[in-house]
C-alpha cells in the first residue's frame, strides 16, 4: 500500500527512526487493539484515551511504523519506524489524501442537513449495478471516519461514495480537500447545528463549500426543491433534481402507502419505484441516487431494481411490523427539517387505527430551540391522535400541540425515552392498527422506547 518514505512524504513529518529500509505498509490504524502486522499506527489523542500511551501495544502487534506528535516526550519501543508530525489527526487526512490521488475513478461526495447517510447508501447501491464501490459505513463521515474509509480504496474499486458531515464551520471544506470529489451531491439546507452555524445562511455556506474542491469532470447535483439550493443552481448553473418542472432529474407521483412510498422517475418514459419506507423526502433521496446512477451510465431498470430492494437501516424511517402496531423507527437523529418531514409522512399514511407521535428533544438549536419545538408541536397536532413529548425542550411542543387543538388528555410529557415506552404500553395501550412514529436527537436515546413499549429486545424487522 505504502512505503515508510511515502508516509513521510504524505505527512510532511520528520523521520525519527527509519526502521527496515523499503518496508511496505499494508494499512493504517488508530486503535492499538486492532493493529495488524505491517500497519501504520497513528497515535491520536481522543476524549478518553491518548494513543501515545499504547505505542508498546501497537508495536507488539506488529506495527511497521508509528506516527507520533512532535515535541512529545515518549518511550518508544524498538522495531517500528517512527515519524514525528505536528498534528496526528491531520496525519490521517494527509495519508488518505495521498492515497486518494492515486485513483482515477469517480468519487461522489454527499452532504446536506438531512438524508446524507440514506442518500449515500442508496447511491452506492445503485452504482453497484455497474461498479465495484467503496463507501464509508454508517455515519463515519467526520475528520476521522471519512479519511479512514478512504484509505480502504484498492485496485478493485471502480467508484467511491463518501458522506461528508459537519457541525462546525470549515469541516466540509476540510473533508472535501481530503477526498477531492469528482461529483458532489447536496441533499438540502435545514436548521441543524445552529449553535455553531448561527443561521440557515451559515449552514448553506458550509455545505456549498464542497463545490470549491471538485475535480474534473466537476459535476454538482443539488436538490432543486430546496429553496436555498435552488438559488445556487441558478447562479452556478449546476444540475438540479426534484419535483420542480425545471429540474434536470425529475420525480413525480409520490404516494405513501401502508407498505412504503411509491413514485415515478424520469420525464418522458417514467419508471415506477417503491421504497420499503415512508416519506416523500425518501423519494427525493432515491432520486439523488438515481441521478448519480444515470450520470455514470446505470440504466433505469437497474436503478429501480436496486432502489426497490434497498433496506433502510435502523433509526432511519425503518418500518417495524409487530402484531400490536406498526412502528416507524426514525430515532437516529432529529432537527426541525427532518422532524417536519417525518411528521408529514405520518400524516399522509392511511390508517384504520390511531397515529401516535413520540417526540424527543431536538438538540443543538441554540436560542431558536423553543421556537422550533413549538412549531413541531403545532405540526404534531395536525397529524397525530396522541402525542408523547420526551425531554425538557419537548414540553414546549406539548403545550403548543394543546393550543393547536389536540386534546390535553391525549398529550403526555416525560423526561426519558423509557418512560415514553411505558406510557405506550400501559396507558395508551397500543393495538394492532395503530401507527407509532418515534423520533428524537441522538442524545435522547429514543430507541429505548421500543424496548419498553413492546416488552422485547429492539429489533428492526421488515414489515
Amino acid at each position: 500500500m505504502f512505503t515508510v518514505e511515502e508516509v513521510l512524504k504524505a505527512t510532511d513529518g520528520k523521520m525519527e527512526r527509519a526502521g527496515r529500509p523499503g518496508r511496505r505498509i499494508c494499512g493504517v490504524s488508530i486503535d492499538s487493539r486492532t493493529v495488524l502486522p505491517g500497519q501504520v499506527f497513528i497515535a491520536v489523542k481522543g476524549e478518553n484515551f491518548d494513543g501515545h500511551s499504547f505505542l508498546k501495544e501497537a508495536s507488539g502487534r506488529g506495527a511497521a511504523c508509528l506516527i507520533v506528535s512532535a515535541g512529545k516526550r515518549l518511550i518508544i519501543p524498538e522495531g517500528p519506524a517512527v515519524i514525528r508530525v505536528k498534528d496526528t489527526l491531520k496525519a490521517i487526512a494527509d495519508i488518505a489524501h495521498f492515497h486518494r490521488m492515486r485513483f482515477d475513478i469517480p468519487v461522489i461526495a454527499v452532504t446536506g442537513s438531512n438524508g446524507k447517510t440514506t442518500t449515500k447508501d442508496m447511491t452506492a447501491g445503485v452504482l453497484s449495478a455497474g461498479y465495484r464501490v467503496l463507501k464509508n459505513e454508517g455515519t463515519k463521515n467526520n475528520h476521522i471516519g471519512m479519511p479512514l474509509a478512504l484509505l480502504g480504496l484498492n485496485a478493485a474499486h471502480q467508484a467511491a461514495v463518501l458522506e461528508l458531515g459537519s457541525n462546525h464551520p470549515g469541516e466540509i471544506a476540510y473533508l472535501a480537500g481530503v477526498c477531492c470529489p469528482t461529483l458532489a451531491v447536496i441533499t438540502n439546507i435545514g436548521p441543524s447545528h445552529l449553535e455553531h452555524f448561527g443561521s440557515l445562511r451559515g449552514v448553506l455556506r458550509e455545505k456549498v463549500s464542497l463545490l470549491k474542491f471538485l475535480r474534473g469532470p466537476a459535476i454538482a447535483l443539488l436538490n432543486a426543491d430546496d429553496n436555498m439550493l435552488s438559488g445556487v443552481i441558478k447562479k452556478r448553473r449546476v444540475f438540479g433534481y426534484g419535483s420542480s418542472a425545471g429540474a434536470d432529474f425529475l420525480v413525480s407521483g409520490i404516494r405513501n402507502t401502508g407498505r412504503g412510498v411509491e413514485f415515478l422517475l424520469g420525464r418522458r418514459q417514467r419508471r415506477k419505484c417503491r421504497l420499503k419506507t415512508v416519506g416523500a423526502h425518501n423519494a427525493h433521496n432515491a432520486l439523488a441516487a438515481a441521478s448519480v446512477g444515470r450520470m455514470l451510465g446505470i440504466s433505469y431498470p437497474d436503478i429501480c431494481s436496486r432502489l426497490n430492494d434497498f433496506d433502510f437501516p435502523a433509526g432511519r424511517m425503518k418500518l417495524l411490523g409487530e402484531r400490536e402496531a406498526v412502528f416507524i423507527d426514525d430515532t437516529y437523529n432529529s432537527n426541525p427539517l427532518s422532524l417536519s418531514r417525518a411528521a408529514a409522512a405520518l400524516g399522509e399514511l392511511p390508517s384504520q387505527g390511531r397515529k401516535i407521535f413520540v417526540m424527543g428533544d431536538m438538540l443543538e438549536l441554540g436560542h431558536s430551540s423553543e421556537r422550533f419545538h413549538c412549531l413541531a408541536g403545532e405540526q404534531a397536532a395536525e397529524v397525530c391522535d396522541v402525542f408523547i413529548a420526551v425531554g425538557e425542550f419537548s414540553r414546549s411542543a406539548a403545550k403548543a400541540a394543546v393550543k393547536s387543538g389536540l386534546s390535553s388528555d391525549r398529550v403526555f410529557c416525560c423526561d426519558e425515552a423509557v418512560q415514553a415506552g411505558s406510557i405506550l404500553r400501559n396507558r395508551i395501550k397500543i393495538v394492532r392498527r395503530d401507527i407509532v412514529l418515534v423520533k428524537g436527537s441522538r442524545g435522547m436515546h429514543m430507541e429505548r422506547v421500543f424496548d419498553e413499549a413492546r416488552g422485547m429486545k429492539h429489533e428492526a424487522r421488515r414489515r
